[in-house]
């Protein structure tokens, strides 16, 4: 079992809000172990010899294909990282499976096969299964001689998962469990060989139950005519009179909301990882076609559009990788600190519940970065970015659906929020102390900025003011809406998107302070010019939500002194972006990768 070697501190989730973290207190990826830096090795290798070889025949489905490359990998250890080692998986850390999750998204379709399987089809019998349970299926997911997939969607009941329809009933003899309905959009549909389903018993009571595919009455449908990850399966699938043995009802009837909603929060974290990775391989192709290509006499690397493009994919994702493997310790810190015991997977629960916040954050920056890079792309290429024969188009795809998986980015938006709320009103998370104590602040008057000698004095408080400002929009909203606030989605995103910023901006902040002693002077000087015009156009990015919000809650001498303070926070120097970027461009074009890569 791989273990993260982090300093033992396990943040509650959401109080980056509220508190500041030091920086050794954060898992970045230069913490990674040799063991940890080897699983990433291994998957990213097999993606390369195994899979990327076989991309045009898997996009045209080819018959039993991408079912055999599953099974080639469980072979070698990919597909049991979420499964404990006494069900014959690897029982990897959450760091690991991040590393895992990276690596494999080098071509879209195996990361999303990959994630339908060993993620959301894997997640509900590791932490909800009967011993009986995890016995007959873990180990065979496993070593890929089942796959798995995940069912919750319906036609009428996509974001909206509990209006489901499909029904459960259980026969007269007490025997047999009787479905009948519709699943749509399942990933790995076509040819899994397990299948977590969510139905309501009797048409009321939400319910898990695990289903074999060669059940009597269960069929699926024709492969769906989709606009990208066109390798993966995603087929409906049906239930007519379908019956199903008693045992295997998955946790508890009418508690099918709580493996659903702890799944995808492990799916959303998960997905924000492969995210990454396949933002980092575009970058890369990005990088080689702008050297390789000419106009005007000269490489397209030369011109300073060009360059500027290149920088802000890097910086994007520097913040992006920064989020997802601070996250990823936070968890392996809350996980560790169960130990073990009977008790250890309702902790283990716990945990995922815990970090709830920062998974939708990491799912909704991921596939936002990756449009944006994968966009970039596109428009680095020129015209051949158009065209099916270069592999950008595919990326520009594949892409999009992301923003949809596991749960919209809209939903996770007003998730974010609402979850910060419950937290905060449950006294579990203290945002109403810090807004009250921000009050205090304002009343009182600027007063005399502390003189400070440290070398990232300037972009501390930019982060401190960052929290002040969400702080500032989320009290003026809360105080006009109240328990109704949720009702007032724009507010609501606006929000979500002032703490997000907050959180990539400290996440990168912190990774850099960390960072500065252990790296070369160059490579540190690279690394704070990413970090520094990330938080000045975020900070831009944090005023602009910020003033929104509260324009919508406030008006008159209100919104006067309201947008006073949050001039206040927004007030800063001036910094030379263009400079800045052209750093972090001449790093990307020297290795032709993303620059911040720990080797």
């Amino acid at each position: 079992m791989a273990t993260t070697t982090v300093t033992p501190f396990a943040a509650r989730g959401g109080s980056f809000l509220v508190e500041s973290v030091r920086a050794e207190e954060i898992f970045g990826p230069a913490d990674l172990t040799d063991d940890q830096k080897l699983i990433g090795q291994t998957a990213e290798e097999f993606v390369a010899k195994d899979v990327m070889p076989l991309v045009a025949e898997l996009e045209v489905h080819k018959e039993g294909l991408m079912a055999s490359l599953m099974k080639k990998a469980g072979a070698i250890g990919l597909l049991g990282g979420a499964i404990p080692e006494e069900y014959g998986g690897a029982g990897l850390d959450k760091v690991s499976s991040t590393v895992l999750a990276e690596k494999l998204a080098g071509y879209g379709s195996f990361g999303v096969s990959h994630g339908g399987n060993s993620g959301i089809g894997t997640i509900p019998l590791v932490y909800f299964g009967t011993e009986e349970q995890k016995k007959k299926y873990l180990p065979k997911i496993a070593s890929g001689e089942w796959l798995s997939s995940y069912c919750l969607s319906e036609p009428q009941a996509g974001s909206d998962s509990l209006a489901s329809r499909t029904r459960a009933e259980l026969t007269a003899d007490g025997k047999s469990w009787v479905l009948n309905g519709q699943k749509m959009w399942i990933t790995n549909g076509g040819f899994a060989d397990v299948y977590i389903v969510f139905a309501k018993v009797d048409g009321e009571k939400f319910s898990c139950f695990i289903v074999e595919r060669t059940t009597p009455g269960f069929s699926v449908g024709a492969e769906e005519k989709k606009m990208g990850i066109k390798g993966s399966s995603t087929v409906p699938i049906f239930f007519e009179n379908a019956k199903i043995p008693r045992e295997n009802l998955l946790h508890e009837i009418g508690r099918g909301h709580i493996v659903a909603f702890n799944t995808l929060n492990v799916g959303r974290f998960s997905l924000g990882a492969y995210c990454l990775g396949g933002a980092k391989k575009v970058l890369e192709i990005s990088s080689k076609y702008a050297k390789e290509r000419t106009a005007f006499g000269k490489s397209l690397s030369e011109f300073g559009l060009i360059r500027e493009k290149l920088a802000e994919m890097a910086i994007r994702l520097f913040a992006t990788e920064s989020m997802i493997y601070r996250s990823a310790g936070m968890m392996d810190a809350g996980v560790a600190a169960a130990g073990s015991g009977a008790d250890r997977t309702q902790h283990l629960m716990k945990v995922l519940e815990e970090y709830a916040i920062e998974s939708s954050i990491c799912k909704v920056y991921g596939s936002e970065v990756l449009d944006f890079v994968v966009d970039e792309a596109v428009q680095i290429f020129g015209g051949y970015g158009f065209h099916e024969d270069y592999p950008v188009a595919r990326a520009y795809r594949d892409s999009r659906v992301n923003r949809i998986f596991e749960g919209t980015n809209e939903i996770n938006r007003l998730l974010i929020v609402q979850m910060l709320m419950k937290r905060a009103m449950a006294g579990v998370l203290p945002l109403i102390p810090a807004a009250m104590k921000l009050m205090d602040e304002l009343l009182a008057g600027p007063q005399p900025a502390e003189a400070s000698t440290d070398r990232f004095a300037q972009e501390d408080q930019l982060v401190a003011n960052a929290k002040k400002s969400f702080l500032l929009a989320a009290g003026a909203a809360v105080q006009k809406y109240r328990e109704h606030l949720a009702e007032q989605q724009e507010i609501v995103a606006a929000l979500a998107n002032v703490a997000i910023e907050v959180y990539a901006m400290e996440s990168s902040l912190r990774r850099l302070q960390k960072s500065a002693t252990r790296l070369s002077e160059s490579s540190s000087a690279v690394m704070a010019a990413a970090v520094r015009a990330l938080l000045d156009d975020a900070a831009d990015r944090v005023e602009k939500e910020a003033r929104r919000a509260l324009a919508s809650v406030s008006e008159g001498d209100t919104l006067r002194t309201q947008l006073m303070a949050l001039k206040r926070f927004s007030k800063r120097d001036a910094v030379d972006s263009i400079g800045l970027r052209r750093q972090v461009a001449e790093a990307v074009l020297a290795g032709d990768r993303y620059p911040f890569e720990c080797k």
